[in-house]
């Protein structure tokens, strides 16, 4: 067993402390970088070199150097620190250490790996899969059951800020919003097991007119796997008497995230525009 004297109390530097220290050593393009990484972590935590690349807009060898310049060996280990801050924010001291005595896993060490299954579906592909047909979609349809409405709900409110004809299909009047559907539109569709009726029959009805499906699904055995061009399988537990939302939710913030990358300039022009208009019809309270 090791000693007390083997063992380093030093807790692992996050990433703000290696920017942190670097301070001035950091070139102009370093610091915008840092910036970056540092007020989303998630960016770094699972993405890949291109992806930061592209959203900063400089170059690969860039981030490298970036990685280098933090005392870091490669982007690995720099991603590797910012997945153990992020996991973290998932596992505080205070709820590890109500783990239950029988060694079952507790509800947070579920959502931990619900989450876990997210970020590998991002590097799996799924994600960028979904958001590169998302953005050349002239139409987007999301279809949704009970348990990913909160997915279903951050993506059109998101893709709705950076992209026009977004839509959320609803029970009621899905077969008279599809009149308009095409080969050239894209359907998302979010559901779990219990599935839905409705969300697989509207799924149908899309897949029926030509749109290509991207299925948010928790199994291949789903049936919306079945008539999916892009799947994106993720594992969805129960916290409590509920099955959880938060998978869903992170996946529709990535794949916002991701098309806001591909389409940066046409999504800031929309954004613009939104923020002109909130101002124009007063839409939030002043600042204190």
């Amino acid at each position: 067993m090791a000693s007390d004297a083997d063992a380093d109390p030093t807790p692992p530097m996050t990433v703000a402390e290696l920017v942190a220290r670097a301070g001035e050593d950091l070139t102009p393009t370093e610091r915008r970088i840092a910036e970056e990484v540092v007020a989303e972590p998630t960016l770094l935590a699972f993405g890949t070199v291109s992806d930061l690349a592209d959203r900063i807009g400089t170059s690969r060898p860039s981030i490298a150097r970036f990685a280098t310049k933090l005392g870091l060996d490669s982007y690995a280990a720099l991603q590797d620190v910012a997945r153990r801050r992020v996991e973290d924010a998932l596992t505080r001291p205070r709820d590890r250490i109500r783990r239950a005595p029988s060694g079952q896993p507790t509800d947070l060490d579920k959502l931990a790996a619900a989450f876990e299954s997210a970020t590998e579906s991002a590097a799996r592909g799924e994600i960028k899969a979904i958001a590169e047909r998302t953005a050349a979609a002239e139409a987007v349809w999301i279809v949704s059951g009970e348990t990913s409405q909160a997915g279903a709900h951050a993506l059109r409110s998101g893709l709705s800020m950076i992209r026009p004809r977004v839509h959320l299909l609803d029970e009621q009047s899905a077969a008279s919003s599809l009149a308009g559907a095409g080969p050239n539109d894209l359907g998302i569709a979010i559901d779990f097991y219990r599935y839905r009726r409705s969300s697989v029959a509207a799924s149908r009805a899309l897949a029926n007119l030509g749109v290509p499906i991207a299925a948010v699904t928790d199994s291949p055995l789903s049936p919306l796997a079945a008539m999916a061009d892009v799947l994106c399988q993720l594992s969805v537990p129960a916290v409590g008497p509920f099955d959880s939302s938060v998978p869903a939710v992170v996946v529709a913030e990535l794949i916002v995230a991701e098309v806001a990358t591909i389409t940066r300039d046409d999504a800031q022009q929309r954004i613009d525009r939104l923020e002109a208009l909130w101002a124009e019809t007063d839409t939030f309270l002043p600042p204190d």
